[in-house]
């Protein structure tokens, strides 16, 4: 009999990977230090909180949260079947009531006779076995200690600056233009996708960017703390109304090619490394509603119709540099034994951090019994996440959420047929994914299925 399994984290991550593990026929043991310690956002001591939004994102068919979804139902997952039970309305989300979904979760644990909860801090990572570290965003300053002596201190952050994302079809490449500073590019190309703005648009962006409201922080430690290296935009543009000129929007070393001139400030659209299709907003971390990022955002030239699959956020979130870190299947490079799991890995999202916890207990389970983890195929959103998690460029490693620049674009065939039609050509991606999840799964050995 395998050695057990240790899951230290009761939340969403970890709750799922104790579950997958006692689906295989082997024995959990988690460990969750609420209630006995609490955290600054946690309300109750039961397992799988959630402490911000009730929602697990859209249930509309064809849609990137939506796959991440139907591929967890599929694999058998838990926490999904708890969020059914605790279904709310809520239009074309999925809502749930957060106590009873709670409930679900902690009453399915404390009944399974191959998981132990252990109420109980986990101030060290155990070394008798294999360990999924799942402890999510507040992890305890011990256990942070401990993880940054497995992996590194200079590997594990402990906030998100993101900077927003936009879809690359609806950038206005009649207005942005390619080019680099002065024409320098270590690629040997136009690095960056330019949006110019004259004085009378860079001072309507700034007064715009003044009045906007705010987020208001949910954990009290995490207002007004932020560091000189990723101030949000909108402090910036309070230091003086051109900071930001001489800042994140300096247009020095480009020159416009409609008008000849460098432009008076400037907006770099970055292309991101492995998501397919999208453009980082350079240096737009912000603390503002995401209703206002939109609106402020869309004012800059070249981004009137933009679609934004990520907003820009500034916040609490202790992780670790994943790609650097960690293998297609969850496992520290450096030790196979240890895998990581949610928010911690670099994921954003409940469902996201679900998905990893799932798939750390899968590949957990078969680590223990002597077996090689295979990793999800790449064309679905579980593996696409596990890919970005482990695979994105090392060196600017952001938190992701599921979204169809993750996936593998269609061959060009197929982005011929359906290019008129971004429906349809989500709808193909969706059925590419779950036709690669059945074949995955009717491929895995003996016992393994839930």
């Amino acid at each position: 009999m395998p050695e057990r399994i240790h899951i230290i984290g009761g939340g969403l991550a970890g709750s799922e990977a104790a579950w997958q593990i006692a689906r295989r026929g082997l024995r959990a043991t988690l460990y969750e230090m609420r209630p006995e310690r609490r955290t600054p956002a946690h309300q109750t001591g039961r397992l799988a909180e959630l402490v911000c939004s009730n929602s697990l994102k859209s249930e509309q068919e064809s849609t990137a949260p939506w796959l991440l979804k139907e591929e967890l139902r599929r694999l058998g997952s838990l926490l999904l079947r708890a969020a059914e039970t605790a279904r709310v309305p809520g239009g074309h989300a999925l809502t749930v009531d957060r106590d009873v979904f709670a409930e679900e979760v902690t009453r399915a644990i404390a009944s399974e006779p191959l998981i132990e909860l252990r109420r109980e801090e986990s101030a060290r990572i155990p070394d008798d076995g294999v360990v999924i570290i799942a402890t999510g965003p507040l992890t305890s300053e011990s256990l942070a200690g401990e993880i940054a002596r497995l992996t590194g201190s200079d590997r594990l952050f402990f906030y998100d600056a993101i900077s927003p994302i936009v879809d690359a079809e609806t950038v206005n490449t009649g207005v942005a233009f390619w080019a680099s500073r002065y024409g320098k590019s270590t690629s040997g190309t136009d690095d960056y996708l330019n949006c110019p703005l004259d004085r009378e648009q860079y001072e309507r962006f700034v007064d715009e960017l003044l009045a906007g409201q705010s987020v208001t922080a949910h954990i009290e430690e995490d207002a007004c703390r932020y560091f000189e290296a990723c101030l949000p935009i909108e402090e910036l543009a309070r230091r003086g109304r051109d900071t930001l000129r001489f800042g994140p929007m300096k247009p020095m070393g480009l020159t416009d090619p409609r008008s000849g001139r460098r432009p008076y400030a400037v907006v770099q659209l970055r292309q991101e490394n492995l998501r397919a299709q999208s453009f980082n907003l350079v240096g737009f971390q912000n603390h503002l509603k995401f209703g206002e990022q939109a609106r402020i955002l869309r004012m800059i030239p070249g981004l009137e119709s933009a679609e934004f699959l990520r907003f820009g956020q500034i916040h609490r979130n202790t992780y670790i540099n994943a790609p650097a870190l960690l293998t297609g299947t969850l496992q520290l490079r450096s030790n196979p034994q240890v895998l990581f799991a949610g928010q911690i890995s670099g994921v954003e999202g409940y469902v996201e951090a679900i998905s990893t916890g799932l798939m750390a207990g899968m590949h957990a389970a078969a680590f223990a019994a002597g077996e090689t983890p295979r990793a999800l195929p790449r064309e679905t959103a579980l593996g696409s996440l596990c890919h970005y998690i482990s695979g994105a460029d090392s060196t600017n490693y952001q938190p992701a959420n599921i979204t169809f620049d993750l996936l593998p674009v269609l061959d060009e065939a197929e982005r011929h047929r359906l290019r008129r039609d971004k429906k349809a050509r989500h709808a193909e991606v969706c059925r590419r994914a779950l036709a690669a999840l059945e074949e995955y799964r009717t491929a895995e050995p003996a016992g393994s299925h839930v």
